[in-house]
């Protein structure tokens, strides 16, 4: 048994040949059935959806993803030129690779549930190839455009967003003198008990052998530095707020009351609304930013009632 097979009972492991390398993720569910793509967030990887995915295999063929640069997909690296825009980690691009890896296994249009991270990345691919989403459920993130508007109105908010998206290779190096500090760190600052204790040891494991690899703290600052304040993710929201574009298919915005929620100026929803998706429906789960850990049967609830709507 490989590592991480017991956190998903009856699906199988997938090695994909992609863009910018190979990919990793697992299968399960009927092959028959309506195909629905987990994308996990910062700085986890697909572990983090293992108290939902074998519930929402029995109505769905499920792929949980590992993004590229983490968990064990590959990591590539930026050429210089594209180190400090970030563009090989640009939301628009990580969405077309993944277009070309869910084709390969059979899947032209799908749902798909992103969190943090592959909820950005979710909405920008909804956004750049509407045809292909049946529906979309993003937990726990406002558009891009507003978490920038967010920090720079109140610069000691979400600190990680600039120290991450810093010329490389700064964050990098900070972060290789102690990686689980930094990140578990993280984890317990964004959870409501300010603790590990919601995250499974199995998982946990996982994450710390991801973040431990240099070339995969590289991949999270890229991300990060796509996700800038000049990079080319906020550029492409800020494109199509200008250009009226919203999201076309059903929207469910999951939030966290702990975390994104908590003394907000607007809500998550509210902040979709007047933005990419005007008729998305919402969710409030009493939970910190780990929603599908922290708080999996509440979040689980609102994702089946949502795909099987």
């Amino acid at each position: 048994m490989a590592e991480g097979d017991d956190l998903f009972p009856g699906f199988e492991p997938l090695w994909i040949e992609g863009p910018a390398g190979r990919w990793f993720g697992r299968a399960g569910g009927p092959a028959e059935a309506p195909p629905l793509l987990l994308l996990h967030g910062f700085p986890q990887s697909h572990a983090m959806w293992h108290r939902l995915a074998p519930t929402l295999a029995r109505t769905h063929r499920v792929i949980a993803l590992d993004l590229k640069g983490y968990g064990w997909s590959a990591a590539p690296a930026s050429g210089s030129a594209e180190t400090a825009a970030g563009t090989a980690y640009a939301k628009r691009r990580i969405g077309a690779e993944i277009v070309a890896v869910m084709e390969r296994l059979g899947h032209i249009r799908f749902a798909l549930a992103g969190h943090d991270r592959g909820a950005r990345v979710g909405y920008r691919l909804a956004l750049d190839e509407p045809g292909r989403i049946e529906r979309l459920a993003l937990l726990d993130i406002v558009p891009t455009e507003v978490q920038w508007a967010r920090i720079e109105g109140n610069p000691g908010a979400n600190p990680h967003w600039p120290f991450l998206s810093r010329p490389a290779s700064e964050p990098e190096e900070t972060i290789r003198r102690d990686p689980d500090g930094y990140f578990e760190g993280l984890l317990r600052d964004w959870t409501a008990a300010h603790d590990l204790s919601a995250f499974d040891a199995r998982a946990l494991t996982l994450y710390r052998q991801a973040w431990n690899v240099p070339e995969r703290i590289h991949a999270f600052c890229e991300d990060y530095r796509a996700g800038g304040a000049d990079g080319p993710d906020r550029a492409a929201d800020r494109d199509d707020l200008a250009a009226g574009r919203t999201l076309a298919m059903p929207v469910l915005v999951l939030a966290s009351e702990a975390y994104l929620d908590r003394d907000k100026p607007e809500t998550a929803l509210a902040a979709w609304q007047r933005t990419f998706a005007p008729k998305a429906e919402g969710v409030s789960i009493a939970s910190g930013h780990f929603m599908a850990e922290e708080a999996p049967e509440p979040t689980l609830r609102a994702l089946r009632d949502f795909l099987e709507a």
